[in-house]
């Protein structure tokens, strides 16, 4: 399972706002301090302001802020909310046409996966991820995980090693 992006910088949006409880937070700065898109952010905080989670105020001096107190928005509930497709295969939507349906055992198994992790997250609230930014790290972009390098195996890695062994 994979989350969406739009599900990510919808968390990020939140973390930020619910940073800065003291006032109304812009658009433009949360996309500055993310380095992400403000077109992108736009329909996100719209997303958001319909569900509940911010409200927003227009005009000049404008912006967002909680709806509510950090600890009682559910990050499970975000994430139902922000993610418009939690059929993790495809017997889960409503135009299920697989051959397998009313057979399959494998389905159950996803689906209760599925429903663990959403558990898990509705176990904390936003009051749980909410940076400290007086004490928080500069923002920086995450770099990606190293990847192990893959060891050969069976009989071909067998010959490589016995050709590159000179002899004695």
């Amino acid at each position: 399972m994979r989350l969406t992006t739009m599900t990510d910088y919808a968390m990020r949006l939140l973390m930020y706002v619910g940073a800065h409880p003291e006032r109304l937070c812009t658009i433009s700065e949360v996309a500055q301090a993310y380095g992400i898109s403000e077109t992108h952010l736009m329909k996100i905080t719209h997303q958001l302001g319909l569900r509940g989670w911010i409200e927003t105020v227009r005009g000049k001096n404008g912006g967002m802020r909680l709806a509510t107190a950090p600890e009682n928005i559910s990050l499970g509930a975000v994430v139902r909310d922000i993610e418009h497709d939690l059929n993790l295969v495809e017997c889960f939507a409503p135009d299920n046409s697989c051959v397998l349906s009313g057979r399959c055992r494998l389905s159950a198994i996803i689906g209760g996966a599925l429903q663990r992790f959403l558990q898990h997250m509705d176990g904390y609230s936003l009051a749980d991820i909410l940076l400290d930014d007086s004490t928080a790290p500069p923002l920086r972009r995450a770099q990606a995980p190293k990847r192990p390098v893959a060891v050969p195996q069976g009989k071909a890695a067998g010959a490589r090693k016995r050709a590159s062994v000179k002899p004695g």
